[in-house]
């Protein structure tokens, strides 16, 4: 490989990396917010009975995660998905400028 070859390589390889991490990060956390939205909407009807014992506020606890618990429980899983998503496109635009693919 010719030496001035060499650094066009290896800025490409550093992005590629870059690239595979961001995408990582971004599948993983999708993943397990969507476990959590699996738990809040599928396992507390599944599991209404068993939770009917609970009580939150004097309501079963069932009727209260259908009624309320759900829905912030989807907010807060929002919320979550764009402060990490900004956090991790940051890191990744960070990692673009130290390969020189994107002007600082």
């Amino acid at each position: 490989m010719p030496t001035s070859l060499a650094p066009v390589a290896d800025q490409r390889r550093r992005l590629m990396a870059a690239r595979r991490a961001h995408w990582r990060r971004t599948r993983r956390l999708t993943a397990i917010l969507l476990l959590v939205w699996l738990a809040a909407g599928f396992c507390t009807v599944f599991f209404a009975r068993e939770l009917a014992a609970w009580s939150l506020a004097g309501w079963p606890l069932p009727f209260y995660l259908a009624a309320q618990g759900a829905s912030l429980v989807y907010l807060a899983i929002l919320g979550v998905y764009v402060l990490a998503m900004q956090r991790a496109d940051r890191r990744f635009v960070a990692a673009l400028k130290a390969t020189g693919e994107v002007a600082p």
